[in-house]
């Protein structure tokens, strides 16, 4: 990596480690040293699962702008958290109407993947054009599927008891709980870390991805092979995110600009500063989030990053004069 790259990533590990130490201090009443069981039953469970998610949305969000030379390409855009979200839904309707009881599923990860693969595979397929992705068609129809699948997600919310709305409500509005088993935000941490060091491990190659298809084959980088493991990575990496927080916007689409911008174009430079600047954001955003009392409760994250990402999103759309 280049010293710029560097530096970058260590900019952005000290953002993050001061980042947690606001969290851990961040309560309702504002800042507070917390006590030892405080920290580790109610803390360090929401704190983790930041971390992990933060990471993730990011990772995802660099993968799918590399292989679908599309800087506008992130998870929630191209419908792959509501798509997941959906999964989870319709696998604990369909245990409920088997059983007659609402089971806590503490990791549906299989569900959830399955639905963030039909998005993408959706989005992927109805996007092309004479076997080119529309770079217009793909953002398009990617909110289009993401507003049908939460749609969807909702009406069978519906068919749910009571006693299973708010177990799965964060699942379709994003939000980080503090009561996730330790086995869940543990599986899902070590699956996003496996996944960030592949990504990282392909770095170089998704450099050569980003020029032509034949510059790229040129070099021996056989992109039907790259494209499958990087948008599976993507979609493992927002199938961990859904199962412990619902969809949170728009981290995939910041912090991969923001680590370009400081750390160059090369991305196994990318991959690392953007999962560090993905926790420090969202591990920020959870601690406003707690900050933030209003009459119905706090603040949801996705609440926050969605007023930071909406406006990035269309000062990007309105800069990139190669959608229009």
């Amino acid at each position: 990596m280049s010293p710029r790259a560097v530096r970058s990533i260590g900019l952005f590990a000290t953002a993050l480690l001061a980042a947690v130490c606001l969290r851990v201090l961040a309560t309702s009443g504002g800042l507070e040293l917390p006590s030892l069981i405080v920290l580790r039953e109610l803390r360090a469970p929401a704190l983790v699962s930041a971390m992990t998610i933060g990471a993730a949305l990011a990772v995802a969000g660099v993968l799918l702008q590399a292989l679908l030379r599309n800087p506008l390409a992130e998870p929630w855009m191209l419908g792959l958290l509501s798509g997941a979200g959906f999964g989870v839904v319709v696998w604990t309707l369909a245990g409920y109407l088997a059983s007659g009881a609402i089971v806590r599923q503490e990791s549906p990860v299989i569900p959830a993947a399955a639905g963030a693969f039909a998005a993408l595979g959706l989005v992927y397929g109805l996007s092309q054009r004479r076997g080119l992705v529309d770079p217009v068609s793909l953002i398009l129809i990617g909110v289009v599927i993401s507003v049908i699948a939460h749609a969807a997600s909702q009406f069978m919310q519906a068919m749910l008891p009571d006693s299973g709305l708010a177990l799965y409500r964060r699942w379709l509005m994003g939000g980080i709980s503090a009561d996730t088993a330790w086995g869940t935000i543990g599986l899902v941490a070590g699956i996003t870390f496996a996944c960030i060091a592949i990504a990282a491990w392909l770095g170089p190659s998704m450099d050569a991805a980003s020029l032509s298809d034949d510059e790229a084959r040129s070099v021996g980088v056989g992109l039907a092979r790259l494209r499958i493991v990087s948008f599976a990575l993507a979609g493992i990496l927002t199938a961990g995110t859904v199962l412990l927080a619902g969809p949170i916007g728009f981290v995939g689409l910041i912090c991969p600009h923001l680590a370009r911008l400081l750390g160059g174009p090369r991305h196994r430079g990318v991959v690392i500063g953007s999962a560090l600047a993905g926790a420090a954001l969202l591990v920020l955003a959870d601690a406003a989030a707690q900050m933030l009392v209003l009459r119905s409760g706090h603040v949801p994250v996705g609440v926050l990053t969605a007023i930071v990402g909406g406006p990035l999103f269309i000062v990007l759309l309105r800069r990139g004069r190669w959608l229009a």
